[in-house]
């Protein structure tokens, strides 16, 4: 069974990247089906790169709000600051530079669905208003004390523990309640191995396309078992670019080879291989050059409680990192184990704590 946006829409919209027969993408496309019609918030969380935005789209398109606005704002690509004005609009004269009244995302999607990416990201003040449209419909602009009536449906995204966040008081716990009537889980690709060579094949003919060839490449046997043993931490996102790159590097309409990471240097030495050379060189030479205390006493000393809470929280993400690096003698697999966290998420952390460790 294969499934696709024209496939399961109709000629309400079209989702080309919505491909699939594996059971885990099978099923999840039925979750998706479930709940749409039910108009209530959802929650949709998964890795990067597995395609929440895709299965909000579906969420929509499939609702009796199908033909009304479908409205996203991608919470992390905004500061604190401005996802407030951006939400909810202001007034002409709110503050500097407000030189006309602006509409919010909150009323360009009324009737229809909001979809919030990356919600994880919104500060608490903004939470508390999103939770006052949730309960009552309702908001104020920026520099206005009239409420603003509105009927949206709020699907949201995130790649974060959105209950975590709720219990160590990041996230809003009454908002997570609201927002979660139904919580769907995108299947990460390693999950989907059966679809892998479909959506393989539909992204080397989309590309075929743009490059203006009559023929489709092929995909030699070696290069699909090389595609199906990877364990794709980018997901379909991470596909897409390593077959487009290998479809336009193709001499003979044949792809042979499967180049899984652009920076890996011709001359021997990555990135990556020079921060772990950095590594050990602090391994070698303190521990604390790792995040360890001296006399065997643990890292996490009394002088990380004096700093300022996300301060401090870094500081022991470093820490663990660099401490769970060590142990497991640089091999970054076993070092998220030791963690608890998929590879996807240590490799994050790695590069989130990047200048520090390199």
């Amino acid at each position: 069974m294969v499934l696709s946006g024209r496939d399961t829409m109709g000629d309400r919209g079209f989702l080309p990247e919505a491909l699939g027969q594996s059971e885990a993408f099978i099923e999840f496309q039925e979750q998706i089906s479930k709940v749409a019609p039910v108009e209530r918030p959802v929650l949709i969380l998964g890795e990067r790169g597995t395609g929440k935005e895709l299965a909000a789209s579906r969420i929509h398109y499939l609702s009796k709000r199908w033909q009304k606005p479908r409205v996203t704002l991608n919470c992390s690509a905004l500061t604190s600051t401005l996802i407030g004005s951006e939400l909810f609009g202001y007034e002409k004269g709110a503050f500097t530079g407000a030189v006309s009244r602006k509409a919010g995302r909150f009323e360009k999607a009324s009737g229809g669905t909001l979809f919030l990416d990356e919600i994880g990201n919104i500060p608490m003040e903004v939470q508390e208003k999103i939770l006052r449209v949730v309960e009552y419909g309702s908001f104020e602009r920026l520099g206005s004390s009239d409420s603003i009536h509105v009927d949206v449906r709020i699907v949201a995204a995130a790649n974060v523990n959105l209950a975590l966040m709720a219990k160590t008081g990041e996230f809003k716990q009454d908002l997570l309640d609201r927002l979660s009537f139904e919580v769907i889980y995108v299947p990460p690709l390693r999950h989907r191995k059966e679809d892998i060579q479909l959506l393989a094949n539909h992204f080397a003919g989309r590309m075929a396309f743009e490059l203006g060839w009559d023929d489709i490449p092929k995909i030699s046997f070696k290069a699909q078992n090389a595609l199906e043993a990877y364990p794709w931490p980018g997901n379909i996102r991470e596909l897409k670019n390593v077959i487009e790159r290998a479809v336009y590097k193709s001499s003979n309409r044949k792809i042979q080879e499967i180049s899984f990471d652009p920076f890996d240097s011709p001359y021997g030495e990555t990135l990556e291989k020079r921060i772990v050379q950095k590594e050990k060189a602090g391994a070698a030479g303190s521990p604390a050059a790792l995040g360890e205390a001296p006399a065997g006493k643990f890292f996490m000393q009394d002088e990380i409680f004096k700093k300022p809470f996300k301060e401090a929280i870094l500081e022991l993400e470093y820490n663990l990192v660099s401490r769970a690096l060590e142990e497991c003698r640089f091999n970054q697999k076993k070092a998220a184990g030791r963690l608890g966290l998929s590879y996807d998420q240590f490799r994050g952390l790695m590069k989130k704590h990047a200048r520090r460790i390199g």
